[in-house]
């Protein structure tokens, strides 16, 4: 499929980009004595090991619809975002822990090392690599719709912003020396409140999936004005709405002329299940009910 390869190109092309940041991370933070950079080195690994959660799940996801899941694979890409979601709240959690431990130290008089300049250029390059492949990772989620790419590509967001914070306590405790090598652990615990903040919207947004919440509104008014353009049906109720991986599932019941024939009331609903699947995607699921027009509670036979 067209989706799935797109999907496994962005996301391989950033395994690379990942795995030569995060030696370059750890060689750098362990060279250059640099606590907020090996916080940073932690962050690009979990950002390697999500890209695998990615590439596993996304290939189930893509399965088609068979006995056992007639509703197809679909919430295997949510269950990625939830994984990825968490494996931000477990990196963020540790890399918080270790900054306010170094932090703690400081203030009890310990000196801590200066670190190196090489922490320095290794947070820039990191900067600059990162966002590109975020920006290039959230073209491709937004054009395949896949919650799962989308979440992959806040994890690289959210390792250049890392990186630029790690720049800035490395390059302030560079510029002053002496008590301000503290800037470097403040700057690994800044980095963590970032990470476990992102991590709990996607967290969120993946167990709303999850629990079948409803389309937006938006969304749903959208799909009552596609609805009821057709002049033959109207009274548009019982819509419920969901998302099942990265498609649309619709239900509604509509209401027509209790003398229409089945061939006209089966050929009106084909009509708008194929404008709605043209609107939001071929594989939109739509189930439309047609009943009578009703009057004082009754269903009228013309």
């Amino acid at each position: 499929m067209k989706r799935e390869k797109e999907i496994y190109r962005i996301t391989l092309w950033g395994s690379v980009v990942n795995i030569l940041l995060t030696g370059l991370k750890f060689a750098a933070g362990i060279i250059g004595s640099s606590s907020a950079m090996i916080a940073d080195a932690v962050h690009s690994l979990s950002d390697l090991l999500t890209d695998f959660v990615v590439l596993l799940f996304v290939r189930i996801s893509s399965r088609p619809a068979d006995l056992d899941h007639p509703y197809g694979h679909g919430k295997y890409e949510t269950l990625a975002t939830g994984i990825v979601a968490i494996s931000l709240l477990g990196a963020g959690g540790v890399l918080a822990a270790e900054g306010i431990e170094h932090i703690v130290r400081c203030v009890q008089g310990e000196q801590l090392l200066l670190p190196g300049k090489i922490a320095l250029w290794a947070a820039l390059i990191s900067i600059a690599a990162k966002e590109l492949i975020y920006q290039v990772t959230m073209r491709v989620s937004r054009r395949v719709q896949s919650s799962a790419l989308k979440a992959n590509a806040w994890h690289h967001r959210t390792d250049a912003l890392s990186s630029i914070a790690t720049a800035t306590g490395i390059g302030g405790a560079l510029l002053f020396g002496g008590r301000w090598t503290i800037l470097d652990p403040i700057a690994a615990v800044l980095v963590s409140v970032f990470i476990l903040v992102t991590a709990g919207k996607l967290l969120h947004e993946a167990v709303q999936d999850l629990m079948e919440k409803r389309l937006p509104e938006e969304v749903e008014e959208e799909i009552r004005r596609i609805a009821t353009s057709d002049s033959e049906m109207s009274e548009l109720h019982h819509l419920r709405t969901r998302r099942v991986g990265n498609v649309y599932s619709i239900e509604m019941h509509l209401r027509m002329r209790g003398d229409t024939s089945l061939y006209e009331a089966h050929r009106h609903s084909m009509l708008l299940e194929q404008r709605l699947r043209e609107r939001f995607g071929e594989g939109t699921m739509v189930t439309i009910h047609i009943e009578p027009f009703k009057k004082n509670g009754e269903y009228q036979p013309h």
